[in-house]
């Protein structure tokens, strides 16, 4: 019975997540650099890595982030001019 009454509190925590992956969707060609820069200071990758991460969008940038630091990195890659969806 308490694996039932788990599994129902489990629909409910589905419905109010606290965590999301920010997935970056697409980059125009001629804002990658200003988003590349973005990407870089939120992962602390390389200028490899992070250019790898950028081209090949759709691409999560970070898993399980808290919903308040999601939502930061949404509103800074949004203002670089790319496109972002938190799952």
């Amino acid at each position: 019975v308490a694996g039932g009454a788990a599994a129902g509190g489990g629909d409910e925590a589905a419905d109010e997540k606290d965590e999301f992956d920010v997935v970056l969707t697409e980059v125009p060609a001629d804002k990658k650099i200003a988003v590349l820069k973005i990407v870089r200071t939120i992962t602390g990758l390389g200028l490899k890595e992070a250019k790898g991460m950028v081209e090949s969008a759709p691409v999560t940038i970070k898993e399980g982030a808290p919903k308040d630091e999601a939502a930061d990195i949404q509103k800074q890659i949004e203002e670089g001019g790319a496109k972002v969806e938190l799952k």
